[in-house]
Parts: C-alpha cells; sequence; structure tokens
C-alpha cells in the first residue's frame, strides 16, 4: 500500500510560481510511475503530468508544456511539480498519484494523495 501526502499548495498572483511535493511512504515508490492530474470546480479530472520510475521519460499535457516542469527524488520518495508563469485557469486541486505502469490515464493509477489546493487570483 502506498500513501501519498502532498503539499506546497497555496493561493498566488497571476504570474507567480509554486513547486508541489508528493511524499510517498512506500520504499518501493521509485518502481512507480508518477503522475500530477488537476481538479478544477464544474470541470472534468485533467492529466498534468507523468515521469517515470527512473526519471528518463516525462510526459505533459499540451496546454502545460513550458510552464510546468515534473522531477522525482527517488532517494527521498518525492516527487515535484514546478509550476511557472500560473494563471487562475489553473485553479484547481491537485492530486498526486502512483502507477505501476507507464501511463497517463487516470484510471491506471491504483494509488492516489488527498489533494492540495493551488489558487490562482487574477
Amino acid at each position: 500500500q502506498v500513501e501519498l501526502v502532498e503539499s506546497g499548495g497555496g493561493l498566488v498572483q497571476t504570474g507567480g510560481s509554486l513547486r508541489l511535493s508528493c511524499a510517498a511512504s512506500e520504499r518501493t515508490f521509485s518502481t512507480y510511475t508518477m503522475a500530477w492530474f488537476r481538479l478544477a470546480p464544474g470541470k472534468e479530472q485533467e492529466f498534468v503530468s507523468s515521469i517515470t520510475w527512473s526519471g528518463d521519460e516525462t510526459y505533459y499535457a499540451d496546454s502545460l508544456k513550458g510552464r510546468f516542469a515534473i522531477s522525482r527524488d527517488n532517494a527521498k520518495n518525492t516527487v515535484y511539480l514546478q509550476m511557472n508563469s500560473l494563471k487562475p485557469e489553473d485553479t484547481a486541486v491537485y492530486y498526486c498519484a502512483a502507477s505501476a505502469i507507464k501511463t497517463v490515464v487516470a484510471a491506471q493509477y491504483g494509488y492516489w494523495g488527498q489533494g492540495t489546493q493551488v489558487t490562482v487570483s487574477s
């Protein structure tokens, strides 16, 4: 059982930056593909980014390329999401997730964190 705990959310002005962290409890963290998804009010869940177990491959939603960056530190069992040039439309609850396979499909992630709120003011 992998427990995931997100942190780093908050309120930021348009154009600002935030770095989200997701700490995993499981020592086998380094074997999982990790991802970030987000859920905004009135919208469907959206894939944000994922990173393979080695960190060699990263994937992003097309609309977020160039602004967001995912990374991981397997020694610390932590995955990060650096978010720059934030916009009001980035406002959402951001969830960290873990999967045993390389995928961008939410249904294939078996472990989820509780989410962290990101609010971007205009």
